[in-house]
Formats: structure tokens, sequence, C-alpha cells
């Protein structure tokens, strides 16, 4: 058997993870419910869950990743056979199909917009905007069209393997990535009432705190970091025994929470600075901001870089999501990888047509009242990746030998963790996690 490809450097390692964390979320979710959940207090709350709850079932998932060296399906199969154990692995590769397929409709409006960026489109008229966004996304054609490049850019660089196309893009885009939000945010914090943004993003307002800020900070905790659909479980597969669990996955975290205040930087002291709502979903990104690069200098440049930083977060975290199944389809049936992609994409274009015409002409086609773009979205969020992450925790908690999960987050021994820090992880993963996790499902579909 052919050996399996693996991640070359360290810092491979930590920018593809940090790429599949770094998605279209941080840029416009994150910076709103750290303005409605108390700013800084919700900032705290959140880096709190991050580190004490979120952080021990990124372990979790990384340590059985590596430990079974294969993909999150055939993973389960070796590590506990004879038992049902590997439905975690399914429930992973749907979640991941199901997610990549109505991301990368999204994937195509950052296209769509980068080219009108280049075309110089965008005008100080809101309602022209408007008009423009909804033209994008009810199309019968265009957004299929720009969806399918989207896929089709994510699989070429799956074709080049894990070491070759994930690592050495990631290494490219996930620091150009930084830089241009970076870039933006000097800009943002210049222009006129500015203040009035960033105090949006820090100032503590702890009469907003409430219980739901709690439930906010961990749905978003979970999400970002990817945790509980097998994206860190199928990277971490390709990581060899040297690195170190618990200093990768506390970096992966420190770069998603770092991206996602600097975004927050980037967008709301713009967005304030012309008197605008922050709390418009997709419309402040496709919408709101056009007009704002409309009125200010160099605005017309900073679009293009915008929708470009948008791209490049959404295209990170789509590869990520493909791997999990072409990695499956690999190694289960034994294909070539340029034929696994070839298939995912296939797949993956064709349920993306379904989510992108749910927009349009598919519009009145309801699944418990939700379109199919919708459907998906909600389904993924609020069953399969909690489910997920539940299975996971329960697995590395009740079922994996204690001796291999010390084995394990320590490399062997090779790495010294702080004894009292890996009692809190242990029961974290053993009660703390599956009780949080189990809140959040009932939440959610309350």
């Amino acid at each position: 058997m052919a050996k399996r490809d693996s991640f070359a450097s360290s810092f491979g390692v930590l920018v593809a993870m940090a790429g599949s964390a770094v998605g279209l979320g941080n840029l416009w979710r994150f910076p709103y419910l750290v303005g409605t959940n108390g700013g800084a207090a919700f900032i705290i709350i959140y880096l709190a869950i991050v580190f004490v709850l979120a952080m021990p079932i990124m372990y979790s998932e990384f340590i059985l990743g590596r430990r079974g060296q294969s993909n999150v399906y055939s993973a389960f199969k070796k590590m506990a056979p004879g038992t049902g154990w590997k439905v975690t692995g399914i429930l992973a590769i749907v979640c991941c199909i199901l997610i990549v397929s109505f991301y990368s409709v999204v994937g195509g409006w950052t296209i769509d917009y980068m080219v009108k960026g280049m075309m110089f489109k965008f005008t100080s008229d809101s309602a022209a905007l408007g008009g423009m966004f909804e033209q994008t996304v009810t199309s019968s054609w265009q957004p299929l069209l720009y969806m399918a490049l989207f896929a089709g850019l994510s699989g070429a660089i799956l074709l080049a393997g894990v070491k070759d196309g994930i690592e050495r893009y990631s290494k490219v885009l996930m620091p150009l990535l930084f830089l241009m939000v970076v870039v933006i945010a000097v800009r943002s914090v210049t222009l006129p009432g500015a203040g009035a943004g960033l105090d949006f993003l820090f100032k503590p307002d702890f009469s907003k705190v409430t219980a739901n800020t709690f439930l906010d900070a961990l749905g978003q905790a979970f999400f970002s970091l990817s945790v509980g659909f097998g994206i860190i479980f199928t990277y971490a597969s390709y990581v060899n025994r040297g690195e170190n669990v618990v200093k990768m996955s506390v970096q992966t975290a420190m770069a998603d929470t770092l991206f996602a205040i600097l975004a927050g930087v980037a967008i709301m002291p713009a967005v304030f600075s012309f008197g605008i709502s922050p709390s418009q979903g997709p419309g402040l990104v496709f919408v709101t901001l056009p007009y704002v690069f409309a009125q200010i200098p160099f605005g017309g440049i900073l679009a293009i870089l915008f929708f470009f930083v948008l791209f490049i977060a959404a295209i990170t975290s789509s590869i990520s999501l493909l791997e999990v199944i072409v990695a499956y389809v690999i190694e289960e049936f034994k294909w070539k990888r340029s034929v696994a992609v070839a298939s995912v994409l296939a797949l993956v274009i064709f349920l993306g047509a379904f989510c992108s015409l749910s927009q349009g002409v598919l519009a009145d086609v309801k699944i418990l009242g939700n379109n199919i773009f919708d459907t998906f979205d909600k389904f993924t969020a609020n069953i399969l990746i909690p489910l997920g992450a539940l299975l996971i925790v329960l697995f590395a908690g009740w079922k994996m030998k204690k001796a291999d999960f010390m084995d394990e987050i320590t490399s062997g021994g090779k790495h010294k963790i702080n004894p009292l820090y890996l009692k809190i992880v242990i029961v974290s993963v053993r009660y703390v996690a599956p009780v949080v996790i189990a809140v959040i499902m009932i939440r959610s579909l309350i």
C-alpha cells in the first residue's frame, strides 16, 4: 500500500488548521455577536469557553485523528472494531458534504463580487446595491457558474495532495489573508467617527450579558474552531507523532480568534462611520460594505481587496471540508486522488446547484418551512455538528483507554503538560463537554 501523504512541517499544520477555522463567519458574525453581547465582556466569556471547554474537544478530535491514521470513517472502524462507533465517521462525512454544498454557493458570491469590484460597479446608491445582491443570488445561471468555479478552484488545490496542495497553498494564503485584513483595518479606523465602531467591539457592557450570551459564545466557539465534523480529525491523521497536540490546538484557536477580532476592527468602524446598523448578516457584507467603499477615498481598491479576503477565507475552509470526503473516498474505495476529487466535486456541484436555485427559481420548494439552502445550513449547524462533537468526546472520554489518551496528548511522553490543566481537560472531556453540547443541541432544536 502506498504511504499516506502528510504535512511536512509544524507551520504547515498550523496554517492548514487555521485555514479550516477562519471562514466567512469570522468576518461578520463574530463582530456582531461581540457588539450585541456586551463588547469586551463577550470576548472575555468567549476566550474562557474556547480554552476551558472547546479546546478539550479539539484535543479529543486531534488525538483520535492522529491515533487512527486514516479517514474519519476507517479510523473509528479500526479503533472500535465490531461496534457502531463508525457511524460517527459517516455523520462527519455527510455533514461536510452538506456544508460544502451551500458554502460553495456563498464562495461563488465572493468571486462574483470580486469581479464586480474590478469592474467598479459599486455605487453610493444603497437601493441599487440591494437590487444587485438580489439579482446575484436569484439568477438562474450566474451563481451556478461562480459556484462551480469556486468548487473547481478548491478541487484544484486538493489535486496536489496534502503536502503539495493543502499545506503549500495554506502557507501562502493564510499570511496573505491576515496581511490584507490588517490593511483594511488600518483604513477603517482612520475614518471619521470610527471610534464608535471600536466602542461597539471593545467597550465592556456587562448589562448586556445574559444566559443567551454564554450560549452564543459556545455556539460560535464550536463552529469557528471546526470541531465535530471531521476536519481536525482528518488533518490530524496527516500529522506525525512528534507534534505537540496542545500547542498546535492552542495556536490554531489563537489565530482564529485574532482573525475574528481583526475582522471586526476592519468592518465595524467603517459601518459606524456611516451610521449603518451592523446586524445585517450577509447583507452587511454584500450590500452595506460596497456602499461604504463607494464613498471613501481608494474605496474601489479596498472593495476588490475585501472580497479577495472573503474569497481566501472561504476557499481555505472549503478545501478542509472537501478533504474529509476525498480522504474517505480514496481510502475506502481505493480510487486515485484525481478520480476521488472529480467525483466529490461532481456531487458537491450537483447539490450546490439546488442550494443556489433555492434562492430563486426553486424558492417555493420548502423542507419544514425552509428552502434547500437554509435546510442544509440549519440541519448541519443545529444537529450534525453538535452531535458529531458529542460522539467524539464520548469516545475520547469513555471508550478510548485513558493510557492511550495520555500517550497521544503527550506524544508518547515527549511533551510535558501541566498536571492541573491535564485534570481539567479530562474532566471537561468526560463530564462537562457532553452536558454542554447536549444543552446546545436542545437549545438549537427549540
